[in-house]
């Protein structure tokens, strides 16, 4: 596929959508390495991931499940369960950190950006390799660190989830760029 149709085909496939084709370490590694050649000022490199398979995956689940239960305001018995299958329907997790630079050289939401580009690059491979990804970033993230070790300086911006699909991709189609700039 050439560099536009991948950006063009780039969507958000959702863990319901996924099948059980599993995912092997090598197409997590090709991910990976996309990511790491992110664009990154004074080269920080602030992205860092965590891989979720099999009972992990399965446990981040059960975890976040139960922490809905624990803090939603209004409970709701089909949330809790989605967010048990989203995990377990997914082949694999990729949780998305970022270590801030422990010398702040630059501002914090720089560091953000490198780690979203990281995350794109992820994404439009995964595109390229008919694999269907998806972003989530609950609220729930904020308690993470009760599931794996963070570094002080470490916070969690999301879960990329990952899952082979059949069928087309679903439709998008973007509002005109002409409505998004203004030219001066």
């Amino acid at each position: 596929m050439e560099l536009k149709q991948i950006i063009q085909n780039r969507r958000s496939v959702f863990p319901d959508q996924y099948n059980s084709k599993p995912i092997s370490k090598q197409v997590i590694m090709e991910l990976l390495e996309a990511a790491n050649w992110a664009p990154t000022h004074k080269r920080t490199e602030p992205w860092r991931f965590k891989v979720l398979e099999g009972e992990t995956k399965i446990n981040l689940g059960v975890f976040l499940a139960e922490k809905f239960k624990e803090t939603a305001d209004k409970f709701s018995e089909f949330k809790y369960n989605k967010i048990k299958r989203n995990s377990k329907n997914a082949g694999a997790i990729i949780a998305i950190c970022m270590e801030r630079d422990p010398e702040e050289s630059i501002p914090e939401w720089e560091e953000v950006a490198a780690t979203a580009m990281a995350v794109q690059n992820m994404w439009l491979t995964a595109t390229d390799l008919g694999l269907g990804a998806y972003w989530s970033s609950p609220g729930l993230i904020a308690s993470i660190g009760e599931f794996f070790t963070l570094k002080p300086n470490e916070k969690c911006l999301g879960f990329l989830f990952l899952g082979y699909y059949d069928g087309p991709n679903p439709e998008r189609t973007p509002n005109p760029i002409e409505d998004k700039v203004e030219w001066l």
